[in-house]
């Protein structure tokens, strides 16, 4: 029985390592150590090398199978890059904007983490206009009149 809580305790050891880390590596690490305080319960006889050798295989074994298939989703990682999500976004012209000038447009909701661009767009738009962004160029969006 002292095998089960020494497996116990370092599975929620290692989560907890996990969740102050943030790594999602140490996780499966911590959910091996745990399935083998489960099988230690289930059958007590199992041998220390054969409790070693399950941890080494569920942990690493775990480890590659989320590493093969897992896919980063998150754009934390790209600061200031439109990802296509703002596209499409509404918003009031404070100046009036054309193809030769530039122009100013606040949404209502923040766009990238501001409220007010500097805008563009291939046809004039007078101040008050609603428009819609269609692209972001760098620092600037540009906007068309809907």
């Amino acid at each position: 029985m002292e095998a089960t809580w020494g497996w116990g305790a370092l599975g929620l050891l290692l989560l907890g390592l996990e969740m102050a880390t943030g790594t999602f590596y140490v996780v499966w690490f911590g959910v091996a150590a745990l399935l083998v305080a489960v099988a230690l319960l289930i059958t007590p006889d199992i041998s220390q090398a054969a409790q070693i050798i399950t941890f080494a295989v569920l942990s690493l074994g775990s480890l590659t199978v989320w590493k093969r298939y897992y896919k980063k989703t998150e754009t934390h990682s790209k600061v200031g890059q439109a990802q296509g999500e703002e596209i499409g976004r509404v918003g009031m012209v404070t100046v009036s904007t054309s193809n030769t000038t530039t122009g100013k447009i606040n949404f209502l909701q923040g766009v990238m983490g501001s409220r007010e661009w500097v805008a563009v767009s291939n046809d004039p738009i007078d101040a008050g206009e609603e428009a819609a962004l269609v692209a972001v160029e760098g620092n600037i969006l540009r906007v068309k009149q809907i």
